[in-house]
């Protein structure tokens, strides 16, 4: 079986290294060559957990719910790529960074890739059932933000939108596994969460802007065109500032605000330095929130360990 990948996989990545080579293209099918999807679905989940243990007066978030988070989101967001791609074969087989993806060039069948989704699913589901009963309803419901992503390219502008409801459902099952219910503060931050997606996504869906066109998929990045960064700002400052909400309401302290206000930053980077015309410049930026999620996750860390 040929060696394909796709332009955007991390290169020399354990998967190519170390992966028998028929384990390969189930390995890119969930994406563990491109590791940035599942550690930004894992951020919110991360943040939320963090921000209910400062709310409760912890010293820590629950190691065991971030590990329960770690194992589901990269179990999720492969069955979520799986599904994905599952839905869009046909898309991808007209896009030159997608038609080297496991379904479209041939390395896995559909049936194959249905059997892998389920076994996906069913991890998922395992790890799930190791919470409260609210939080895995909780989990159940988010399904239903995943099932309706693939299509949403093909009827609006803003698919962007569509993926901030599914990939930032972390924001609420955090607290919800600490207290067993919402409140203001997880769902601020899940609204927040929403924006920063949407900002991200919309940086990384200029890598595909051209072929977007021809094929007739619709997105964020051919919507805002020349107009992306004050856009960008846009969606980054509001996140800001919900994100900022939600710690008040939650009665955090100044350790993390000081590290939303150093996110902040780090934000402000990726407006300045984007250009759109640049598919690298765009990947670059895009892979850079894994960063500014470890800064907002260690300001509310820092500051459940000081003020306990």
């Amino acid at each position: 079986m040929a060696n394909i990948v796709t332009p955007d996989a991390v290169r020399g990545h354990w998967v190519d290294r170390l992966l028998p080579e028929g384990a390969r293209p189930y390995a890119r099918l969930a994406r563990y060559d491109r590791p940035i999807g599942w550690w930004l679905l894992l951020w919110p989940c991360w943040w939320s957990a963090a921000l209910a243990a400062d709310a409760a007066g912890r010293s820590w978030p629950d190691p065991w719910h971030l590990l329960l988070f770690l194992v589901g989101a990269i179990a999720m967001r492969g069955a979520g790529c799986t599904y994905n791609d599952i839905v869009d074969r046909d898309i991808d087989m007209s896009v030159a960074r997608t038609r080297a993806r496991p379904i479209p060039s041939g390395q896995v069948t559909v049936g194959q890739a249905k059997a892998f989704l389920l076994a996906q699913a069913l991890l998922g589901l395992v790890v799930l059932l190791m919470f409260n009963r609210f939080t895995i309803l909780l989990g159940i419901l988010s399904l239903a933000t995943v099932a309706i992503y693939p299509f949403m390219k093909r009827i609006t502008d803003w698919p962007q939108v569509s993926l901030g409801l599914a990939f930032s459902w972390g924001a609420l099952m955090g607290w919800a596994a600490v207290f067993g219910a919402l409140d203001w503060a997880p769902i601020l931050l899940y609204v927040g969460a929403i924006l920063w997606t949407i900002g991200y996504d919309t940086i990384y869906a200029h890598q595909d802007k051209e072929d977007d066109a021809i094929v007739g998929v619709r997105s964020t990045a051919l919507l805002f065109g020349e107009r992306t960064k004050p856009w960008l700002a846009g969606f980054y400052a509001g996140a800001t500032v919900l994100f900022a909400l939600a710690f008040r309401l939650a009665g955090t302290g100044w350790l993390a605000y000081l590290g939303l206000a150093l996110g902040a930053l780090h934000l402000a980077w990726q407006v300045r330095s984007l250009d759109i015309r640049d598919p690298e410049n765009c990947l670059r930026l895009f892979r850079s929130n894994r960063d500014y999620g470890w800064i907002v996750f260690a300001g509310l860390v820092v500051d459940c360990a000081v003020r306990w």
